[in-house]
């Protein structure tokens, strides 16, 4: 798969660890966030990664800031997108599974690196699970297109 990951000033580290994981995984990763501590805004590579999973250009996206949310919430306002924030590898899995998540997102100052390997590791091996699940799928993209 072909994997982005954003992310802002608070995860770099973090973030490069992650990318690191995810290649030794076999996928292809594009790095799109930002390589410095100083101080930048999460929208900005929020939506530009959502972007391009909306766009087909990647399979999957990786978001990670200080606590996932902010990045998250950007992530979100693009059309097609499906964001969640997650601390732990059930809600990983789950949202994968029944909403179908095309993103994920995690804050560097909530989680650990090895904690954030094991909840990339399990949002990337989880399949939708389709059937009842779809339905809401496409009720939630019925709101997203009535906007």
């Amino acid at each position: 798969m072909k994997i982005v990951i954003a992310n802002d000033h608070a995860a770099v580290d973090l973030k490069m660890e992650i990318k690191e994981y995810i290649e030794s995984l076999g996928h292809e990763v594009i790095n799109i966030g930002t390589d410095s501590d100083e101080s930048c805004n999460y929208p900005e590579y929020g939506e530009k990664a959502a972007n391009m999973v909306s766009a087909g250009v990647v399979d999957l996206g990786v978001l990670i800031c200080g606590t996932g949310v902010g990045i998250s919430l950007a992530a979100n306002k693009v059309k097609g997108i499906r964001c969640g924030v997650c601390s732990d590898t059930a809600t990983a899995r789950l949202i994968r599974a029944h909403n179908d998540a095309n993103m994920i997102s995690f804050g560097a100052r909530i989680v650990g690196a090895e904690l954030a390997k094991d909840i990339v590791k399990a949002f990337l091996d989880t399949e939708f699970m389709g059937g009842r699940h779809a339905t809401r799928v496409a009720m939630i993209s019925d709101i997203e297109n009535r906007q």
